[in-house]
């Protein structure tokens, strides 16, 4: 399927199934498809928020899987968990039915934008996209945009604009980013990751490379991480005009007169050679001065002025599930952190006992067996940067526990480690422990999240 054959279903309002169309990205592109005409259904395994969401925008929304929920659907669209054997994607097969995984979809919108900026890299994307949101409608320039999390700014994880500038996140597992068409990419980090997908480190630096060489060749730009090893071999032999961003004035943009207060930073953005604006960060932590580099660059490139800039950053407060504050109990207060690689655990730590906090509590959860086991010594490093480290069990997500591993093995690793494979268990050692001065984290990419409403809390 190419670009035109998808706008001629949208335009002639075809039924658009989507399977798994409960997650972010994917309800995301089903209001995007609504909106631009397609009558657009879907399935998904469990009944959730953004299920009665989606309902009622007026799509529907069957739960479970069956081949007759397809109805006359003309095109089927699949997360890439959803796998050959679902029996809507075996119907849909059977009809001969074009089927694209989710990226494919997005990565065929974006032809329809004069301009794609997809933000790469281990960690920071949702975080960066955010920041580029806030900055980019603060100059003015009505971009439609697709975020990882629910970016209060635009109410969601979608914003509709003009078909000028697309913003998206652009996800490495199983090489989804490289279906997209960036007109400029931006590449954070690289990291050991979704091992089990990719083989090696070398074989995610080379997913990097071609995706930073997907950029036109002329008019294209990679902005990249000066200081990041893996960033700078993934753009060699990348015959793309280039950005690097860092800490260092050897950079093409670099931060300058940098203070810091309690976690937050304030900082004169230098590109190349040349005063851009001072920024003051509204969200803590060194990594997230960091991602404001990565945005100035590319603002920068688009033409977006200095003061602009430093506005619309001074607007962003932060995304759902990035050091986000939820309330407080028994005098502590908590937070929840979708950290789950242990680069992500320990820049969330770190900033988080530079904010002048008693304890530092950490309650983890793992997320997949495979990503555990592969890392295991990076997680027992990370976590001991908590005062005390709680770990729940390892929340399986798409995997099966083929080789038996669970957490407690890790809790046995980091000293003063508590292990309570429950979230009930987690929420009890926490009544417990609970009191003023205390910073609290629920930590992880799976349903940690839920922890805090098990606790007689006062929201923010």
């Amino acid at each position: 399927m190419n670009y035109q054959h998808l706008k001629q279903l949208i335009e002639e309002h075809k039924v658009i199934h989507l399977c798994g169309i409960g997650g972010v990205s994917m309800r995301a592109l089903a209001r995007l498809l609504q909106q631009m005409g397609a009558t657009v259904q879907g399935s998904d395994r469990d009944h959730s928020p953004a299920v009665a969401m989606l309902r009622r925008q007026d799509i529907t929304v069957y739960i479970g899987h069956s081949a007759q929920q397809l109805g006359n659907a003309a095109l089927v669209i699949r997360t890439a968990a959803v796998p050959d054997s679902n029996p809507e994607i075996e119907e849909a097969h059977r009809r001969g039915l074009p089927v694209l995984e989710r990226a494919q979809a997005w990565g065929l919108l974006m032809q329809g934008y004069n301009h794609a900026l997809c933000v790469a890299g281990t960690h920071g994307k949702t975080s960066t996209t955010s920041m580029l949101t806030e900055v980019l409608l603060c100059a003015h320039m009505d971009p439609t945009v697709m975020v990882g999390g629910e970016l209060p700014m635009i109410g969601g994880s979608l914003r509709i604009g003009a078909k000028d500038l697309f913003v998206a996140e652009a996800c490495e597992y199983r090489n989804s980013f490289l279906s997209f068409l960036p007109t400029i990419a931006i590449l954070l980090n690289i990291e050991r990751d979704h091992l089990d997908f990719f083989s090696s480190t070398d074989d995610i630096i080379h997913s990097f490379h071609r995706f930073a060489c997907l950029v036109p060749e002329k008019e294209g730009l990679v902005v990249a991480n000066g200081e990041d090893p893996h960033v700078e071999k993934a753009v060699t032999g990348c015959n793309r005009r280039i950005i690097r961003f860092g800490l260092e004035p050897r950079w093409d943009v670099y931060p300058q007169n940098v203070e810091v207060n309690l976690g937050y930073y304030s900082f004169d953005i230098i590109c190349f050679g040349e005063f851009y604006c001072r920024a003051t960060l509204q969200v803590p932590g060194e990594h997230n001065m960091k991602n404001a580099l990565a945005a100035a660059a590319a603002c920068h490139a688009l033409g977006v002025s200095g003061k602009a800039f430093a506005a619309g950053l001074g607007g962003y407060t932060g995304v759902g599930r990035r050091f986000e504050r939820k309330g407080t109990f028994q005098g502590a207060v908590i937070y929840d952190d979708y950290a789950h690689h242990p680069d992500e655990i320990i820049a969330t730590l770190k900033t988080a006992k530079s904010m002048g906090y008693d304890r530092v509590i950490c309650v983890f959860q793992p997320h997949t067996y495979s990503r555990t086991q592969s890392l295991f010594e990076e997680f027992a490093k990370a976590l001991s940067y908590a005062d005390i480290a709680v770990l729940t069990e390892i929340y399986a997500a798409r995997e099966t526990n083929v080789n038996h591993i669970s957490s407690k093995s890790l809790a046995d690793r980091i000293p003063g480690a508590v292990f309570t494979p429950t979230l009930p268990e987690a929420a009890e050692f926490i009544r417990r422990q609970a009191r003023p001065g205390d910073l609290i984290f629920t930590m992880g990419a799976g349903d940690i999240y839920k922890l805090f409403d098990m606790l007689p809390h006062e929201e923010v």
